[in-house]
Protein backbone atom coordinates (compact mmCIF):
# COMPACT_ATOMS: atom_id res chain seq x y z
CA UNK A 1 0.00 0.00 0.00
CA UNK A 2 0.91 3.42 -0.76
CA UNK A 3 0.00 6.68 0.16
CA UNK A 4 0.39 10.38 -0.21
CA UNK A 5 -0.51 13.45 1.50
CA UNK A 6 -2.57 16.12 0.30
CA UNK A 7 -0.62 19.20 1.92
CA UNK A 8 2.57 18.41 0.02
CA UNK A 9 2.39 15.30 -1.94
CA UNK A 10 4.72 13.67 0.36
CA UNK A 11 4.62 9.82 -0.69
CA UNK A 12 5.40 7.30 1.60
CA UNK A 13 4.35 3.05 2.66
CA UNK A 14 2.42 2.55 5.52
CA UNK A 15 1.18 -0.34 7.18
CA UNK A 16 -2.97 -0.47 8.09
CA UNK A 17 -2.39 -0.01 11.60
CA UNK A 18 -0.39 3.07 11.95
CA UNK A 19 -2.66 5.39 9.04
CA UNK A 20 -6.11 3.57 9.40
CA UNK A 21 -5.87 3.32 13.69
CA UNK A 22 -6.59 5.97 15.72
CA UNK A 23 -6.77 5.29 19.49
CA UNK A 24 -9.89 5.49 20.97
CA UNK A 25 -11.53 6.97 18.42
CA UNK A 26 -14.83 5.17 18.65
CA UNK A 27 -14.65 5.58 22.54
CA UNK A 28 -17.36 8.28 23.06
CA UNK A 29 -18.28 9.33 26.53
CA UNK A 30 -21.55 11.21 25.62
CA UNK A 31 -23.05 7.43 25.28
CA UNK A 32 -23.97 5.61 27.90
CA UNK A 33 -22.12 2.29 26.65
CA UNK A 34 -19.10 4.43 24.69
CA UNK A 35 -17.68 1.43 23.04
CA UNK A 36 -21.22 0.81 21.69
CA UNK A 37 -20.41 1.00 18.08
CA UNK A 38 -17.44 -0.99 18.19
CA UNK A 39 -20.11 -3.76 18.88
CA UNK A 40 -20.84 -3.22 15.58
CA UNK A 41 -18.08 -2.91 13.61
CA UNK A 42 -17.63 -6.78 14.94
CA UNK A 43 -20.18 -7.59 12.11
CA UNK A 44 -19.01 -5.25 9.55
CA UNK A 45 -15.21 -5.89 9.76
CA UNK A 46 -15.26 -9.63 9.59
CA UNK A 47 -17.50 -9.97 6.83
CA UNK A 48 -16.42 -7.35 4.64
CA UNK A 49 -14.27 -9.24 2.33
CA UNK A 50 -17.22 -11.76 1.32
CA UNK A 51 -19.91 -9.07 1.21
CA UNK A 52 -17.27 -8.00 -1.40
CA UNK A 53 -16.94 -11.11 -3.51
CA UNK A 54 -20.99 -11.43 -3.21
CA UNK A 55 -20.95 -7.88 -5.49
CA UNK A 56 -18.26 -8.91 -7.75
CA UNK A 57 -20.41 -12.49 -8.18
CA UNK A 58 -23.03 -10.56 -8.99
CA UNK A 59 -24.62 -12.55 -5.89
CA UNK A 60 -25.98 -9.57 -3.91
CA UNK A 61 -28.35 -10.60 -0.61
CA UNK A 62 -29.66 -8.84 2.12
CA UNK A 63 -26.40 -9.60 4.78
CA UNK A 64 -24.01 -8.08 1.82
CA UNK A 65 -26.45 -4.76 1.71
CA UNK A 66 -26.59 -4.66 5.79
CA UNK A 67 -22.05 -5.19 5.46
CA UNK A 68 -21.52 -2.53 2.86
CA UNK A 69 -24.16 -0.40 3.87
CA UNK A 70 -22.67 -0.52 7.06
CA UNK A 71 -19.03 0.42 6.34
CA UNK A 72 -20.57 3.26 4.89
CA UNK A 73 -22.34 4.37 8.06
CA UNK A 74 -19.77 4.11 9.95
CA UNK A 75 -16.94 6.06 7.74
CA UNK A 76 -20.22 8.87 7.64
CA UNK A 77 -20.84 8.83 11.08
CA UNK A 78 -17.17 8.23 12.99
CA UNK A 79 -14.27 9.16 10.51
CA UNK A 80 -12.25 12.43 11.60
CA UNK A 81 -13.91 13.91 8.44
CA UNK A 82 -17.09 13.76 9.68
CA UNK A 83 -17.09 14.81 12.99
CA UNK A 84 -15.31 17.94 11.86
CA UNK A 85 -18.00 18.36 8.73
CA UNK A 86 -20.91 17.89 11.25
CA UNK A 87 -19.82 20.34 13.70
CA UNK A 88 -19.97 23.07 11.57
CA UNK A 89 -23.97 22.60 11.64
CA UNK A 90 -24.03 22.25 15.26
CA UNK A 91 -21.93 25.42 15.60
CA UNK A 92 -23.89 27.55 13.38
CA UNK A 93 -27.02 26.55 15.53
CA UNK A 94 -25.47 27.48 18.92
CA UNK A 95 -24.92 30.77 17.65
CA UNK A 96 -28.45 31.20 16.49
CA UNK A 97 -29.23 30.15 19.52
CA UNK A 98 -27.42 32.65 21.64
CA UNK A 99 -28.51 35.60 19.07
CA UNK A 100 -32.03 34.74 19.83
CA UNK A 101 -31.33 35.04 23.63
CA UNK A 102 -29.67 37.58 23.27
CA UNK A 103 -32.14 39.62 21.50
CA UNK A 104 -34.45 38.78 24.19
CA UNK A 105 -31.92 39.79 27.28
CA UNK A 106 -31.70 36.52 28.00
CA UNK A 107 -27.93 36.07 28.56
CA UNK A 108 -26.05 38.28 31.23
CA UNK A 109 -23.64 41.01 29.66
CA UNK A 110 -20.32 39.94 28.51
CA UNK A 111 -17.48 40.73 31.50
CA UNK A 112 -16.18 44.82 30.56
CA UNK A 113 -13.07 43.12 29.17
CA UNK A 114 -14.50 42.33 26.18
CA UNK A 115 -15.23 46.18 25.49
CA UNK A 116 -18.84 46.66 26.75
CA UNK A 117 -20.82 44.57 23.42
CA UNK A 118 -23.38 41.71 24.01
CA UNK A 119 -22.65 38.63 22.41
CA UNK A 120 -24.27 39.42 19.50
CA UNK A 121 -21.85 42.39 18.67
CA UNK A 122 -18.93 39.74 19.75
CA UNK A 123 -19.73 36.90 17.38
CA UNK A 124 -20.22 39.50 14.51
CA UNK A 125 -16.55 40.84 15.57
CA UNK A 126 -15.40 37.52 16.04
CA UNK A 127 -14.26 38.09 19.20
CA UNK A 128 -15.85 35.32 20.68
CA UNK A 129 -15.94 32.00 19.08
CA UNK A 130 -18.45 28.80 19.58
CA UNK A 131 -16.36 25.38 19.48
CA UNK A 132 -17.98 22.15 19.64
CA UNK A 133 -16.24 19.19 20.84
CA UNK A 134 -16.33 16.57 17.25
CA UNK A 135 -17.11 13.57 19.95
CA UNK A 136 -20.59 15.46 20.58
CA UNK A 137 -22.02 15.23 16.84
CA UNK A 138 -19.81 11.81 16.50
CA UNK A 139 -22.32 10.58 19.38
CA UNK A 140 -25.46 11.71 17.38
CA UNK A 141 -24.15 10.30 14.09
CA UNK A 142 -23.56 6.77 15.88
CA UNK A 143 -27.37 6.44 17.61
CA UNK A 144 -28.04 6.83 13.86
CA UNK A 145 -25.51 4.12 12.22
CA UNK A 146 -28.76 1.72 11.74
CA UNK A 147 -30.98 4.31 10.31
CA UNK A 148 -28.55 5.39 7.72
CA UNK A 149 -28.02 1.72 6.68
CA UNK A 150 -31.67 1.03 6.55
CA UNK A 151 -31.31 4.41 4.27
CA UNK A 152 -28.86 3.66 2.23
CA UNK A 153 -29.80 -0.38 1.47
CA UNK A 154 -33.33 0.31 0.38
CA UNK A 155 -31.65 3.08 -2.52
CA UNK A 156 -30.51 2.03 -5.94
CA UNK A 157 -26.67 1.34 -6.30
CA UNK A 158 -24.15 0.89 -9.52
CA UNK A 159 -22.06 -1.67 -8.94
CA UNK A 160 -18.79 0.24 -10.98
CA UNK A 161 -16.36 -2.83 -11.84
CA UNK A 162 -12.69 -1.25 -12.85
CA UNK A 163 -11.30 -2.96 -16.17
CA UNK A 164 -7.71 -1.51 -15.76
CA UNK A 165 -5.02 -2.61 -14.40
CA UNK A 166 -2.77 0.01 -14.62
CA UNK A 167 -5.76 2.53 -13.37
CA UNK A 168 -6.70 1.01 -10.04
CA UNK A 169 -9.46 3.33 -7.95
CA UNK A 170 -7.78 5.09 -4.76
CA UNK A 171 -9.02 5.30 -1.60
CA UNK A 172 -8.94 7.51 1.02
CA UNK A 173 -9.00 8.58 5.31
CA UNK A 174 -12.40 9.56 4.08
CA UNK A 175 -13.77 7.13 0.88
CA UNK A 176 -17.30 8.43 0.52
CA UNK A 177 -16.87 10.75 -1.80
CA UNK A 178 -19.53 12.94 -3.24
CA UNK A 179 -20.99 13.96 -6.58
CA UNK A 180 -23.68 16.77 -7.61
CA UNK A 181 -26.65 15.74 -9.04
CA UNK A 182 -29.36 17.64 -11.10
CA UNK A 183 -31.22 17.75 -7.63
CA UNK A 184 -29.33 20.37 -5.27
CA UNK A 185 -30.87 18.44 -2.54
CA UNK A 186 -29.04 15.18 -3.23
CA UNK A 187 -25.02 13.89 -3.27
CA UNK A 188 -24.77 10.90 -4.77
CA UNK A 189 -22.08 8.84 -2.82
CA UNK A 190 -19.08 6.90 -4.58
CA UNK A 191 -17.25 4.43 -2.34
CA UNK A 192 -14.25 2.52 -3.51
CA UNK A 193 -14.30 -0.96 -2.38
CA UNK A 194 -11.17 -2.62 -3.74
CA UNK A 195 -9.14 -1.43 -6.51
CA UNK A 196 -11.37 -2.59 -9.04
CA UNK A 197 -14.53 -2.37 -7.59
CA UNK A 198 -16.80 0.89 -6.31
CA UNK A 199 -20.46 1.54 -6.02
CA UNK A 200 -22.12 4.71 -6.53
CA UNK A 201 -26.09 4.93 -3.92
CA UNK A 202 -28.59 7.29 -5.21
CA UNK A 203 -30.39 8.46 -2.43
CA UNK A 204 -34.41 8.86 -3.03
CA UNK A 205 -35.76 11.75 -1.14
CA UNK A 206 -39.47 10.17 -2.37
CA UNK A 207 -38.52 6.84 0.16
CA UNK A 208 -40.47 6.73 3.18
CA UNK A 209 -38.50 6.53 5.82
CA UNK A 210 -40.51 5.07 8.30
CA UNK A 211 -41.44 2.10 6.12
CA UNK A 212 -38.00 0.79 5.04
CA UNK A 213 -36.64 -2.18 6.69
CA UNK A 214 -33.57 -4.49 7.00
CA UNK A 215 -35.29 -6.70 4.26
CA UNK A 216 -33.92 -4.08 1.73
CA UNK A 217 -36.74 -4.78 -0.20
CA UNK A 218 -36.11 -1.39 -2.23
CA UNK A 219 -32.44 -2.30 -3.15
CA UNK A 220 -31.67 -2.42 -6.72
CA UNK A 221 -28.73 -2.22 -8.64
CA UNK A 222 -26.74 -2.04 -11.79
CA UNK A 223 -23.41 -3.57 -13.11
CA UNK A 224 -21.18 -1.02 -15.37
CA UNK A 225 -18.26 -1.93 -16.93
CA UNK A 226 -16.30 2.16 -16.75
CA UNK A 227 -14.31 3.35 -19.63
CA UNK A 228 -10.80 4.71 -18.81
CA UNK A 229 -12.77 7.99 -18.59
CA UNK A 230 -14.94 7.39 -15.81
CA UNK A 231 -12.20 5.77 -13.97
CA UNK A 232 -10.04 8.88 -13.83
CA UNK A 233 -13.06 11.03 -13.02
CA UNK A 234 -14.31 8.99 -9.69
CA UNK A 235 -10.29 8.91 -8.62
CA UNK A 236 -10.45 13.09 -9.10
CA UNK A 237 -13.57 12.65 -6.67
CA UNK A 238 -11.75 10.58 -4.21
CA UNK A 239 -9.12 12.45 -4.08
CA UNK A 240 -10.96 15.82 -3.80
CA UNK A 241 -13.03 14.76 -0.94
CA UNK A 242 -10.27 12.90 1.03
CA UNK A 243 -9.77 14.71 4.38
CA UNK A 244 -5.66 14.99 4.41
CA UNK A 245 -4.10 11.11 2.72
CA UNK A 246 -4.73 9.43 -0.67
CA UNK A 247 -3.74 5.84 -0.52
CA UNK A 248 -3.59 3.24 -3.68
CA UNK A 249 -2.32 0.18 -4.49
CA UNK A 250 0.09 0.52 -7.21
CA UNK A 251 3.56 3.25 -7.38
CA UNK A 252 2.76 4.77 -10.97
CA UNK A 253 4.40 7.55 -11.81
CA UNK A 254 1.58 9.49 -12.83
CA UNK A 255 0.01 9.40 -9.83
CA UNK A 256 1.24 12.37 -7.70
CA UNK A 257 1.19 14.23 -10.27
CA UNK A 258 -2.84 13.49 -10.62
CA UNK A 259 -3.03 13.63 -6.81
CA UNK A 260 -1.04 16.99 -6.61
CA UNK A 261 -4.00 18.79 -9.38
CA UNK A 262 -6.49 18.07 -7.38
CA UNK A 263 -5.40 18.16 -3.58
CA UNK A 264 -6.36 21.56 -3.07
CA UNK A 265 -10.08 20.41 -3.38
CA UNK A 266 -12.01 19.48 -0.29
CA UNK A 267 -15.27 18.75 1.37
CA UNK A 268 -16.81 21.85 3.55
CA UNK A 269 -19.90 22.12 5.14
CA UNK A 270 -22.03 25.29 4.00
CA UNK A 271 -25.09 26.75 5.95
CA UNK A 272 -27.92 28.72 4.15
CA UNK A 273 -29.33 31.15 6.98
CA UNK A 274 -33.04 31.73 6.37
CA UNK A 275 -35.03 34.19 8.36
CA UNK A 276 -38.12 32.69 9.61
CA UNK A 277 -40.45 34.13 12.10
CA UNK A 278 -38.36 35.54 15.25
CA UNK A 279 -35.81 33.08 14.04
CA UNK A 280 -33.88 31.88 11.08
CA UNK A 281 -33.81 28.76 9.35
CA UNK A 282 -30.58 26.76 8.42
CA UNK A 283 -30.19 24.64 5.39
CA UNK A 284 -26.52 22.84 5.44
CA UNK A 285 -25.41 21.00 3.01
CA UNK A 286 -21.90 19.62 1.60
CA UNK A 287 -20.13 20.41 -1.50
CA UNK A 288 -16.51 20.37 -2.91
CA UNK A 289 -14.34 23.34 -3.07
CA UNK A 290 -10.86 24.38 -3.49
CA UNK A 291 -9.96 25.41 -0.03
CA UNK A 292 -10.10 28.61 1.04
CA UNK A 293 -12.72 29.62 -0.84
Amino acid sequence: MYAIRKNNQKLFTPNAESVCRIPDNSTNSYLREDRLVEKFLKDIESKYNSAVAKIVANDIDAKCIYVIAGFVAYVLTCSPASMRLHSEPLKNIVEETARILDSKSVLPLPPPVLGGKNITELLKDEKVRIGINPKYPQAIGICSILSHIRMFGNFKWDILMNPFNNNPFFTSDFPVAIEKTDDHRILNRIIPLTPKLAIRIFPDISIDRKRVDFSFSGFRHSVRKLSLRDVMYINKLIVRCAETTVFFRDDYEWIPKFVKKNAGFCIESRTIRIPKGDGTLHVSSLEVREAGK
